[in-house]
């Protein structure tokens, strides 16, 4: 008997064994359970926009911290969502589990706001991420087709996580290289088995309807930021730039919404992992994007005259990203990107930078872009209809 068939059996002994997934009928959607642990990460998200801090101009490096934050964050989430859309045993085990990677994610969001000082955060992390690893430990023993899934995964995440635990010790002005270095590791170990992943594709119905609730998250996020910079007994000027704000995240959330219940991905998930990395500038770009409309409507109220250029910049970059991840989720559903959609993208792009470039008051600028953003949801969402009728044709 090997070392690794002892260590199995001994985890099996103290109840760690998982039920063999059960065979449900149609298509599976997120549990309870589930749901119940997406909210602790919008706590984290808040968290993570607070990082820009209160005032209208960001510098650059805490908008970098900010982006690699939410990454810290998303990867935190969508690890329990891929293990979750191959192997489901929803048993007392399972939930307890979950419940404690849920206590991982409070201490993440209550440590990022003072990271890299405070251990909340890389103790969050651990949490979370081990208990990850002890699900696929469990569905390694339940399971012999989990072994080739699971071997990668413990390689791969199994290193990082020891790197994110030898940060604890490590001064706190080191800690970010190493917290960086670690989640490049964890990063690329999906891509380094993606052959062998791809043996094991994910729930197709799943994986995408999960994150889809994430976006949904997200896009709740960018609303509180704008019902935040609405004080009490706001002036009329204050809740006009409010609602004509509002129209960016609903363009958004038009198109995404018809791109998912339009199921252009699904024939080609495969393994799920260039669909859910694409989300990763996806949902920067969300949130960024909120956190600057709540910041324009907050000086739109106060009669600001101008928008300082570095808060234009930032809302510029969340848009043109969110247009061009769009993008790319669409070529890799695809295979191809039809030109109808790249000649409703570029012109988008374009009269966005002209926009930001030539426009300084905040709700002449709202105004435009919401505009433009509502014309682009109007033809991109008939087109990806379109071809959602010529895929099913085929």
């Amino acid at each position: 008997m090997t070392n690794e068939s002892r260590f199995l059996r001994l985890v099996e002994r103290v109840g760690l064994r998982a039920p063999a997934r059960r065979r449900q009928e149609g298509e599976r959607h997120a549990t309870w359970l589930e749901l119940f642990f997406d909210l602790v990460f919008v706590l984290a998200l808040a968290a993570v926009a607070g990082r820009l801090g209160p005032h209208a101009s960001p510098r650059p490096p805490d908008a970098a911290i900010a982006f690699g934050l939410f990454a810290l964050v998303q990867w935190a989430w969508v690890g329990q969502v891929f293990h979750d859309s191959r192997y489901d045993p929803d048993d007392a085990p399972h939930r307890l589990i979950v419940l404690a990677a849920m206590a991982g994610a409070g201490a993440i969001a209550a440590g990022v706001g003072d990271a890299p000082d405070t251990l909340l955060l890389p103790v969050g992390y651990l949490v979370v991420r081990g208990s990850v690893l002890v699900q696929y430990l469990r569905a390694r023993i339940s399971s012999r087709s989990a072994g080739e899934v699971t071997t990668i995964y413990f390689t791969g995440f199994g290193l990082a996580w020891l790197m994110w635990l030898a940060s604890l010790a490590a001064p706190a002005h080191i800690r970010p290289a190493i917290w960086i270095s670690a989640f490049g590791i964890e990063l690329v170990t999906p891509w380094l088995g993606i052959r062998r992943l791809a043996r094991f594709p994910v729930d197709t119905a799943h994986l995408p309807e999960r994150i889809g609730q994430f976006t949904i998250i997200l896009l709740g996020v960018s609303l509180t930021d704008m019902l935040a910079a609405l004080r009490d007994h706001p002036p009329p000027r204050a809740i006009a730039a409010a609602l004509v704000a509002f129209v960016m995240p609903a363009s958004i959330w038009w198109i995404y919404t018809t791109f998912v219940t339009t199921r252009l991905a699904l024939p080609r998930l495969r393994g799920g992992q260039a669909y859910a990395y694409l989300h990763l500038p996806y949902g920067a770009a969300l949130l960024f994007l909120g956190w600057s409309l709540g910041q324009i409507v907050r000086l739109a109220a106060s009669g600001a005259p101008a928008l300082p250029l570095t808060l234009r910049l930032l809302l510029a970059a969340a848009i043109i990203t969110w247009v061009l991840s769009g993008l790319a989720l669409g070529w890799v559903s695809l295979r191809s990107l039809p030109r109808r959609r790249l000649a409703a993208a570029l012109p988008c792009i374009a009269l966005v930078a002209v926009i930001v470039a030539t426009i300084t008051r905040p709700v002449v600028l709202l105004i435009l872009l919401a505009a433009a953003l509502a014309g682009y949801a109007i033809i991109t969402s008939h087109q990806i209809r379109a071809v959602a009728v010529r895929e099913q044709r085929r």
